[in-house]
């Protein structure tokens, strides 16, 4: 722990010196919160947000989003990745439609998801699925595809089955580029949530940036930033333990 906290230290004095200094231009410059907010006020504002009980709702929704999300797309994307890597036919036939559901810009699919789905969690968490999906599915296909040739014709010629190669063999070899896959999945899923929100939600962290820029109220769309920021982190930080854990045995073995 210590040594963690040691090699936070630099990222930690870095973000002191910008906050004072953000402090300072505004004040010296007299700029308007309206238009940006000093740090001390968009701690104000937080701090008031979290002690009245406003933001938790909000956060709650935002996470369940999320977390829902991620869940449903990186499944599927495992799920499709191992297919696709498994079979050269599904690769020639599913491919470029899953590329193709990528390229479509999912923002402008908001609006469908909500005329389909309805107003609420159901749309943001379609959306979310939709965004983690690809890395999962790519990660997963590639770390698959990369497993030493000679390792898998060892396993054949031991009489392995097809499960039983993927499940002892490809999956723990692959293990490092799927995990990877999944700190990204998780990211996108955060700002999937987030801009899930931003079209017919009523709560969220989104709704709350919405709500706020309505009521033209600054300190408390920078207060949802840097909750979202945090979120952010802290899940980053959650799948970097994740992924520690995970490869520990293999770590010890090698």
């Amino acid at each position: 722990m210590k040594q963690i906290l040691k090699s936070r230290v630099p990222a930690l004095a870095l973000l002191a010196v910008l906050i004072a200094a953000w402090e300072l231009t505004v004040r010296q410059a007299g700029i308007s919160a309206l238009v940006l907010p000093a740090p001390s006020a968009v701690a104000k504002t937080l701090w008031n947000s979290l002690a009245t009980g406003y933001l938790w709702p909000h956060i709650g929704a935002t996470l369940a989003e999320m977390l829902l999300g991620l869940a449903l797309g990186g499944a599927a994307g495992l799920a499709m990745g191992v297919a696709l890597a498994e079979s050269a036919l599904l690769d020639r036939v599913l491919k470029p439609y899953v590329i193709i559901s990528q390229v479509v810009p999912k923002l402008a699919l908001a609006p469908l998801f909500v005329l389909w789905f309805g107003f609420g969690m159901a749309p943001t968490v379609v959306m979310t699925a939709l965004i983690c999906f690809f890395p999962l599915m790519e990660n997963t296909l590639t770390s698959l595809r990369q497993v030493d040739p000679n390792r898998v014709q060892l396993f054949r010629m031991l009489g392995a089955t097809r499960t039983q190669t993927m499940l002892r063999l490809k999956l723990p070899a692959g293990l490092p580029g799927i995990l990877a896959g999944l700190r990204v999945a998780l990211v996108l899923a955060l700002v999937g949530a987030v801009v899930g929100e931003f079209i017919g939600a009523s709560r969220g962290l989104g709704a709350v940036i919405i709500a706020a820029q309505g009521m033209m109220d600054t300190p408390l769309m920078f207060a949802a930033l840097a909750t979202i920021a945090a979120i952010g982190l802290l899940g980053y930080q959650a799948t970097l333990m994740l992924e520690r854990r995970l490869l520990r045995p293999y770590a010890d073995h090698s």
